[in-house]
């Protein structure tokens, strides 16, 4: 079993940022990933978290991301604003076009992002529960590469096509989940692949179309849906929405960064804004206490709450630091020092 390490916060950052940097991010993109990756790792979301700071430079030294686009927003309509990433990634183009689209929540009620043209690798919810952090209820969805098997096929054609909703609750952390419309994420299966772990026989299938418990087979197949039909479903929903919508790709239309330069891992993402006071008025401070009843009810029963794990653990972070393998900080650290030459 591999040995752990626990790092503060502060030294994670510092690490992710320093890596970042050396490698040939400028300040602003490495400061947007750091802070993503760091949240992810802090909530103990690993196939989110700091491992994934591996891909971000493997993507960049293959042309596959521009480290220092600068990301340009427009208002396309009242209720609309847009932002291209310039191939950069999205996170820096997110945090750009945030002030603008919660602006146009608060006055029009509802808004939409379509963010364009941008390299995607991370969770959806830190973007959603910043916007209900402001009170807003937030949606959000994005296309990925072509890994996922319709439900009925064997052959890759969709993306993990990730949702994301949160709900903002008085007094407490936003109700927020975040899930691939593929039985798991990505990501999951990688960290299976570089722990030397099987993976369950229903996740993916090999090159063949048979089902596999290896991970590296499965990354070569094809990944499944979750609930069959209704997650491929929902998973041809995502690619409609943040992709023709918005005047971006299908998944099936990129391609991860390659050696060979013929990649293209830029797509879209679509975020939805709606302000409850815009539709509620006097009674939205009832509304959002009425919905409290249907959380306790979940909570009554014994069941968890859809984010609540990761806000207890979030907590034990901030008190204890953060705990990743040891084999993992240790090629994140020669990966920063990599780049010192």
């Amino acid at each position: 079993m591999d040995e752990t390490i626990t790092l503060s916060l502060d030294a994670l950052e510092t690490l992710s940022l320093e890596l970042l940097i050396r490698h040939g991010f400028d300040e602003a993109h490495a400061a947007a990933i750091t802070r993503s990756v760091v949240a992810a790792q802090r909530d103990e979301c690993h196939s989110h978290g700091v491992y994934r700071l591996i891909g971000c430079v493997e993507t960049l030294r293959r042309g596959g991301v521009s480290p220092d686009a600068t990301p340009e927003v427009t208002e396309a309509s009242s209720g609309v604003v847009r932002v291209d990433a310039g191939r950069g990634c999205s996170l820096l183009a997110f945090e750009h076009a945030r002030p603008v689209l919660i602006d146009k929540a608060r006055t029009h009620g509802v808004a939409l992002l379509a963010l364009n043209n941008a390299f995607h690798f991370s969770a959806l919810w830190p973007e959603v529960e910043s916007l209900a952090e402001e009170g807003l209820v937030a949606l959000a969805m994005t296309p990925s590469h072509a890994f996922v098997a319709p439900a009925g096929g064997q052959q890759p054609l969709l993306g993990t096509n990730p949702i994301a909703f949160s709900w903002p609750r008085p007094g407490k952390a936003p109700f927020t989940f975040d899930f691939a419309t593929s039985r798991v994420a990505r990501g999951e299966i990688e960290l299976c692949r570089r722990s030397g772990t099987a993976i369950p026989d229903d996740w993916a299938v090999d090159p063949d179309g048979r089902a596999t418990t290896d991970p590296a087979r499965a990354l070569q197949g094809a990944m499944l849906t979750f609930g069959g039909h209704k997650g491929s479903a929902l998973s041809i929903m995502v690619e409609l929405l943040a992709g023709p919508l918005i005047g971006d790709l299908l998944g099936h239309e990129t391609r991860p960064a390659d050696d060979d330069g013929a990649g293209r891992p830029w797509h879209g993402e679509l975020i939805v804004a709606i302000d409850p006071r815009r539709l509620l008025g006097d009674d939205m401070e009832r509304q959002l206490q009425h919905a409290e009843a249907l959380f306790e009810g979940v909570l009554a029963q014994g069941a968890r709450l859809p984010s609540q794990r990761r806000h207890e653990a979030r907590r034990r972070s901030r008190e204890h630091g953060v705990t990743i393998s040891a084999s993992l900080y240790r090629e994140l650290t020669r990966l920063r020092e990599a780049a010192e030459g």
